[in-house]
């Protein structure tokens, strides 16, 4: 097996993923049936594509994939509940770039 790219995706293009797979495939490893059991039980937004976009074109320089991917897994309504979800990173954005993620999150939740 070779890892042709790496990239971070976030819980709901994962499901999207896992779907087209069972499409193509007829069936998924059990890994793959895994993951889609804990996609069932979490709460996550319909249209991740949008959000993604959405939070692309606030155009926050500092803001990777890795973090939007992780804001759209967790959905954070307010800045103290960002803030500590971006602590891990190597991140540091400013009170109204926070305010802007917040507020587009705010749209899908």
């Amino acid at each position: 097996m070779k890892i042709i790219e790496e990239k971070p995706i976030s819980l709901p293009e994962m499901d999207y993923h896992i779907q087209e797979m069972k499409k193509r495939d007829k069936e998924i490893n059990f890994r793959a049936k895994k993951v889609e059991e804990y996609l069932k039980v979490i709460p996550k937004v319909k249209d991740y594509k949008k959000i993604t976009k959405e939070l692309e074109d606030l155009q926050i320089q500092r803001l990777r994939p890795k973090h939007i991917a992780l804001i759209i897994n967790i959905l954070p309504e307010d800045m103290d509940s960002l803030r500590a979800i971006l602590t891990g990173e190597n991140i540091t954005l400013k009170d109204d770039d926070l305010k802007k993620i917040v507020d587009v999150v705010k749209k899908y939740v």
